[in-house]
């Protein structure tokens, strides 16, 4: 495996709207992003991916573009971003912008265009199809709920594809002058000096083009547009076109929200002549989806599923490349609230948590927030923003689910619970915002905080920066990083661990991952600590008692 400039860097995630608001407006905005870049230089943040914040009428939180070469004013300006990432490099950082390419908005010149005539030149960019008899072409069902089909306006017969919310049309990557403008638009993007991009929702853009129904899978007679997607080949073609035009002359580091990626090609997506520099770790976060609706959903995580995933996930991805690995991002809960009991919320699971992933083979990532140890808030159904939630809630209570166990219900699994705005300190609106904040305010914010958190040695924050500064350090640094991953104590109960190892040095990390005490013989030479959560470790012998939540990283001693 070729080395990358990336490998051995620390990522952070930040959702523009809810990260810091310079200008009393009670949105995020570069600025105040520019601002917090010393922030996020301490505590150890190489790359940071920023949601999207092109032009946008803002259906889906900007994954609706409407100029790809705009900075939606709510945001900022074009003077702005070009000072982000300027002052950013001068800090060691790159920025990855987020690029949404396989639909854009309805508000886009492009299908405003296409609107006008379907027929015409513009209407080609889109997929557009006649109906059955002024039905839908096919039975496929959105990502967001109903037909993907919508009909175009004036039309009895003629209909437009979108996979997900009706405002955001599909783009035809089969056209080649629809290929060649998203080359362009990525290149000048490149050469105003960003690392590279995170590429949204990338599976989708190669379609089935016989347009043939699915077996239904749902009372509304609709099936979920995902499996055609799975069935699909060729998209490797226009994957690898885009790798070649608009990535390698940059060294640009693409990051594909490539899901359902079958075993046997993955080396095609993340090897050494991958389509991506890395594609995220799913799986072992999104142990806890059983079935298709929140509904179905197990809370919290169950330890035995994540723990099986992760591992086949790191052992599967070994000899093929790297991941980019994550507990939480902006489309799903916050990861302190999905893998921690509620009742066991606290400094020490949550340091666990974070020593499980950071310790792991592949790229981290932190979500904004995650470094403070933010969790899901309550929520009233009238504050709910996001289009997935609200469409979930009402499946729940058409199954006959009560109102009140339905709003619990997505109120756990809601993506809203990772949008609410950054806890910067005790203070009104938790230092986000001199305004009112675009979304609710988690409650707690006035006990975790940064402002709180930076004065306190022991706080999950300064914890963040010690753990991150451990995976960077020059003893460690190239073990965690490239070393071998094998699992350990995999059948016994609650023990989340694994061994990384190189030619020169051997780690375990030990994680009792329970709120009740429990023991391990250690099988190697391990008597060195060199990392841990609580303030000692306890070892009789070769046996390690370990306390709730502890998590301990052994050096074997040579």
């Amino acid at each position: 495996m070729k080395k990358q400039w990336w490998h051995d860097k620390i990522a952070y995630q930040i959702y523009p709207k809810s990260f810091y608001d310079t200008n009393g407006d009670g949105i995020g905005d570069i600025k105040g992003i520019i601002k917090k870049l010393p922030y996020l230089q301490k505590l150890g943040i190489d790359i940071l991916w920023i949601s999207p914040m092109f032009r946008s009428p803002m259906v889906d939180n900007g994954y609706d573009i409407s100029d790809y070469y705009a900075i939606d004013p709510m945001f900022g300006t074009m003077e702005d971003m070009d000072q982000l990432i300027v002052q950013a490099k001068e800090r060691g950082i790159s920025i990855l912008m987020d690029l949404v390419v396989n639909h854009c908005s309805s508000e886009h010149p492009w299908f405003r265009e296409a609107m006008k005539d379907p027929d015409g030149p513009y209407g080609s960019y889109f997929y557009i199809k006649d109906g059955k008899n002024g039905k839908a072409p096919t039975n496929w069902r959105s990502y967001f709920g109903g037909s993907v089909w919508e009909k175009v306006p004036g039309y009895d017969n003629k209909f437009y594809l979108h996979s997900f919310a009706k405002e955001q049309p599909d783009l035809n990557w089969e056209n080649k002058e629809v290929r060649e403008k998203i080359y362009e638009m990525i290149c000048w993007w490149m050469e105003k000096g960003l690392g590279g991009f995170r590429i949204d929702a990338i599976m989708n853009i190669k379609k089935d083009l016989t347009w043939s129904d699915l077996p239904a899978d749902g009372p509304d007679g609709l099936a979920d547009v995902y499996k055609v997607t799975g069935k699909v080949t060729g998209i490797g073609d226009f994957l690898m076109e885009m790798k070649h035009r608009c990535f390698d002359p940059y060294d640009g580091l693409a990051i594909g929200e490539a899901m359902f990626v079958k075993e046997d090609i993955l080396k095609n997506f993340i090897g050494d002549d991958g389509y991506f520099s890395t594609i995220f770790a799913f799986e072992p976060c999104h142990a806890y989806r059983k079935g298709k609706n929140y509904k179905e959903y197990l809370w919290p995580q169950p330890f035995d599923d994540w723990r099986k995933e992760t591992f086949h996930n790191q052992k599967l991805i070994e000899s093929t490349g790297f991941e980019a690995n994550i507990i939480e991002n902006h489309d799903q809960p916050r990861g302190a609230s999905l893998f921690i009991p509620e009742e066991d919320y606290g400094f020490y699971s949550v340091s666990a948590l974070a020593m499980i992933m950071i310790c792991q083979r592949g790229l981290p990532f932190l979500y904004q927030g995650q470094e403070i140890g933010m969790s899901n808030r309550k929520w009233k159904l009238d504050e709910f923003n996001d289009l997935e939630t609200l469409n979930q809630y009402e499946i729940a209570v058409k199954s006959g689910i009560s109102e009140e166990n339905a709003l619990s219900i997505v109120g756990h699994h809601s993506r809203d619970n990772a949008r609410t705005p950054m806890q910067w300190s005790h203070e009104m609106n938790a230092g986000f915002s001199d305004g009112t904040p675009w979304m609710p305010v988690n409650e707690n914010y006035r006990t975790v905080n940064v402002e709180d958190e930076e004065k306190e040695y022991g706080s999950i924050l300064n914890f963040y920066r010690r753990l991150i500064a451990f995976r960077k350090s020059e003893e460690y640094r190239e073990v965690l990083t490239y070393g071998k991953f094998h699992p350990i104590y995999e059948t016994q109960d609650h023990i989340f661990a694994y061994e990384r190892t190189n030619e020169k040095k051997r780690l375990a990390l030990i994680c009792n991952f329970s709120c009740q005490p429990s023991e391990v013989e250690l099988k190697e030479n391990y008597e060195n600590v060199v990392f841990v959560n609580y303030e000692q470790t306890t070892m009789q012998g070769k046996k390690l008692i370990l306390k709730p939540y502890e998590a301990v990283v052994l050096e074997e001693s040579l």
